[in-house]
């Protein structure tokens, strides 16, 4: 189990692991992987917190950090403070979000002033502030989604020789990508958890493949449904240099993510996600619950705000909801949702995150025999 992308990072298994999770970033990574954090919900404190923790548990792996700097967003460029932004929600998409609210028997009193709704402000100016942080520690791969990276995180990258990595949804946004520059390029596709695009992993991996290779060569790594090694065995089969997963780690026990969420997951098909607008105000998938179904378009449903607005109007919310749903509320749990990929179907039981990573690497080995065993 050995591509380039093992060679450019330093790792043994052709796997990487999106995760906001510090814990789960280090199990991955000291099982032979490479853990990537998400670093966007975090401020610049609380990044190095973070950063500083997994420096102590890695024992100098490599892992990387993910920071969304959206190419498309409200107020990009004005240095706006997040009172700015909060002045932007329109007082009927606040509203709409109470009676959502009082229809499932929880108070908005109870939800106002949130703080944590702050953490869906996204930014360059924070993004920044970020990179920042990262680099003051031994990460060995700057990652970015929703467009081409700024130019700060690509030059910062250059200078200090970190590999830079972006995610794209189609085979024209890999093409953009490579003439900027980007070192690996992740092709993400509809099946995956959070912002996503519409084309299917199977068909957008070797597209993307063929695209770049005419402009140079740059490796490309396969997301989008992959909870399994037979299917990082496919992504290899398609041209790809390994995988980038997210989902699988939602359901580990290092995981970070809300009990009752965690349930619904193990329990979840494939079938039962959606991509929608009403979390961050771009399509991302997760899982079906009241709150996507409240925000699908009808006659009485405000369009969702762009992003950050959106974020900042259902992120707090969001969060408050998950710690309802855990307590047993019943209207918290109709409402509580996060993001998901379509693999969570395949996501049946809780187990450690290294236990993930060796029975993945075990199953990759089992496919890749096979294939074998079928040339004759």
């Amino acid at each position: 189990m050995h591509t380039r992308i093992c060679d450019l990072l330093g790792i043994d298994l052709p796997l990487l692991a999106f995760s906001h999770c510090r814990d789960v970033v280090a199990a991955v990574t000291n099982a032979g992987g490479f853990g990537v954090l998400g670093a966007s919900s975090h401020s610049p404190e609380g990044l190095e917190a973070e950063l500083s923790w997994i420096d102590e548990h890695v024992r100098g792996r490599p892992y990387g950090v993910d920071i969304i700097c959206p190419e498309k967003i409200t107020g990009k460029g004005q240095h706006l403070a997040a009172s700015d932004f909060e002045a932007m929600i329109p007082d009927g998409h606040r509203a709409y979000v109470a009676r959502l609210l009082a229809d499932h028997d929880l108070d908005p009193a109870d939800f106002e002033d949130d703080p944590a709704a702050r953490s869906g402000l996204f930014s360059h100016e924070v993004g920044q502030q970020l990179l920042e942080v990262s680099l003051a520690h031994p990460v060995g791969l700057l990652a970015n989604a929703l467009g081409v990276p700024p130019a700060f995180m690509i030059e910062a990258g250059r200078e200090q020789g970190i590999p830079v990595a972006a995610l794209v949804g189609a085979k024209e946004h890999a093409v953009k990508q490579a003439e900027a520059g980007i070192d690996v390029i992740v092709a993400q596709g509809g099946e995956a958890g959070g912002h996503t695009g519409e084309v299917a992993t199977m068909v957008l991996v070797p597209e993307v493949v063929e695209a770049v290779r005419e402009i140079r060569d740059v490796p490309v790594l396969a997301a989008g449904g992959i909870v399994t090694g037979r299917q990082m065995a496919a992504a290899v089969a398609l041209g790809a240099a390994g995988a980038w997963t997210g989902s699988v780690w939602l359901t580990t026990e290092e995981a970070e993510t809300a009990p009752y969420t965690v349930e619904r997951m193990l329990a979840a098909g494939s079938r039962d996600t959606v991509r929608s607008k009403g979390r961050t105000g771009k399509y991302s998938r997760q899982l079906r619950s009241g709150w996507t179904d409240a925000w699908e378009p009808g006659p009485d449903v405000p369009e969702p705000l762009p992003m950050p607005l959106q974020s900042m109007l259902s992120e707090g919310a969001l969060r408050r909801i998950d710690a309802l749903a855990a307590k047993g509320h019943p209207g918290a749990q109709r409402l509580a949702t996060y993001f998901v990929g379509q693999g969570v179907g395949l996501m049946t039981r809780r187990r450690p995150a290294r236990e993930v990573v060796l029975e993945m690497a075990e199953d990759y080995l089992a496919a890749a025999e096979r294939l074998a065993a079928s040339l004759g």
